[in-house]
């Protein structure tokens, strides 16, 4: 299924004319409007003029997160306020939080591109959208608000929590489609069997699940437990918020709309460009957007490009499911790790839940990693020798993946904290020990 099929199957050259005027009118727009982008090319001597081909983005400088918040509020609006009708925040837990501006014609954007994630999971006028995300400054409940309304859907603007009353919902409206964290998603169906309601019974055909990284296993356990098919959807306030890409019926790779969005791989350390299909951190270009263009904002996230031809039949770039965050990354006994490793292990394991938490210390000047995982109610129950060879199967399992051992630790079920939107995985107190 398509929203735009022409636009979304367009060939390459015609992409390339359209990235290319866009990109030279969202620069020189960001040069003349934004205090902050003048500031960076003339300390680099570059003008909007030097933009002549795709490849001269390169000469840009980086965007961060902490260029964003050294301009905090608005400092990155090339939009007088009186044009800006919506503000979105980001969560600001390490600082400042990020603001974004958009103006009515960002907002017809935003839920043009959510319309097109929304139509690759099946999304059609007649299904009952269920928006299980944050709404508020959060830019998840909205972007999403904001696709299934383009498209007719009807719906259900839940917002995050109130877990019960959402499964309410969900069985008594018939809600088709699911859009929450992935990990809310499974405290969803844990819920349910609790309030007695199977829920492959309900009606739920598809869901969209992002804002935290999951893994392929987190999917499988998804889909087994609700029916429906699992779609992962990515993006950023920094650049709008939901819809920045999407996975297709394939489910390798998610399509980014280049037509909006320009993608790039650098490595994180050197920042130097890196060919298609080579791991390291997306880099993203805004073409489109007027309130606050974000020109080569460092996302942080892991992942690589896929040029190769997809099946579904569009033709924009994939990448690949975010492998981390270079800010997430752990570095214990020299060893740099992903929580998604670790997930990955605990997933294969059989008598064991998706919950499970992280806890680092330092206690004689060596790094130590003790992994919380809940046992599953039949393994509770089980004898004691069955249990310790549990644990001894995780540890191996997870040694062999990571490269270091680690403590597992198995903890009664529902005895790990449950999040209602972007789960608390990791928690490091080498920190607090020194």
């Amino acid at each position: 299924m398509f929203w735009n099929k022409e636009i979304e199957c367009i060939n390459e050259e015609q992409l390339k004319e359209i990235q290319l005027q866009r990109l030279k009118d969202t620069v020189k727009r960001a040069y003349e409007k934004v205090p902050y982008y003048k500031r960076k090319f003339d300390e680099v001597g570059i003008t909007p003029d030097d933009i002549k081909r795709l490849d001269d983005l390169r000469k840009i400088p980086f965007t961060s997160k902490a260029d964003l918040r050294e301009v905090y509020p608005f400092g990155m609006f090339a939009s007088p306020l009186r044009e800006i009708v919506e503000i979105h925040m980001s969560s600001g837990t390490t600082g400042k939080p990020v603001v974004a501006g958009y103006t009515m014609n960002d907002i017809e954007i935003w839920g043009e591109v959510m319309a097109r994630c929304l139509t690759m999971a099946g999304a059609t006028k007649d299904d009952i959208v269920q928006v299980a995300y944050g709404y508020g400054l959060f830019t998840g409940g909205f972007g999403v608000h904001y696709g299934a309304r383009k498209i007719g859907c009807m719906i259900v603007p839940a917002s995050a929590g109130n877990t019960r009353r959402q499964i309410e919902i969900m069985r008594d409206f018939g809600t088709t489609i699911l859009t929450c964290t992935p990990s809310y998603a499974l405290y969803m169906a844990e819920v349910a069997q609790e309030m007695g309601i199977e829920p492959t019974n309900l009606k739920l055909k598809a869901g969209c699940f992002g804002a935290e990284m999951w893994t392929e296993a987190m999917r499988s356990e998804i889909e087994k437990r609700f029916g429906l098919n699992a779609y992962n959807i990515y993006g950023l306030t920094e650049i709008i918020g939901p819809g920045v890409a999407h996975e297709c019926v394939e489910k390798n790779g998610l399509h980014i709309f280049e037509d909006h969005f320009i993608a790039e791989i650098i490595d994180p350390e050197t920042g130097d460009h890196l060919p298609d299909g080579k791991r390291g951190e997306l880099v993203l270009t805004t073409i489109t957007r007027e309130g606050m263009p974000m020109l080569r904002f460092r996302t942080r996230d892991i992942t690589s490009l896929i040029r190769e031809k997809c099946s579904c039949g569009r033709t924009f770039v994939r990448i690949e499911r975010i492998r981390g965050r270079t800010d997430d990354m752990i570095k214990v006994r020299g060893v740099m790790l992903f929580p998604y490793q670790i997930e990955k292990a605990i997933l294969e394991v059989q008598g064991v839940e998706p919950h499970y938490q992280i806890v680092i210390t330092r206690p004689q000047h060596l790094d130590e990693i003790e992994v919380m995982v809940e046992m599953s109610k039949e393994t509770f129950s089980d004898e004691v020798k069955h249990i310790e060879a549990l644990k001894k199967k995780l540890e191996r399992r997870i040694e062999e993946i990571v490269g270091i051992r680690v403590k597992v630790t198995l903890v009664e079920p529902k005895s790990l904290p449950r999040s209602e939107g972007k789960a608390k995985r990791i928690i490091d107190k080498r920190s607090l020990s020194e």
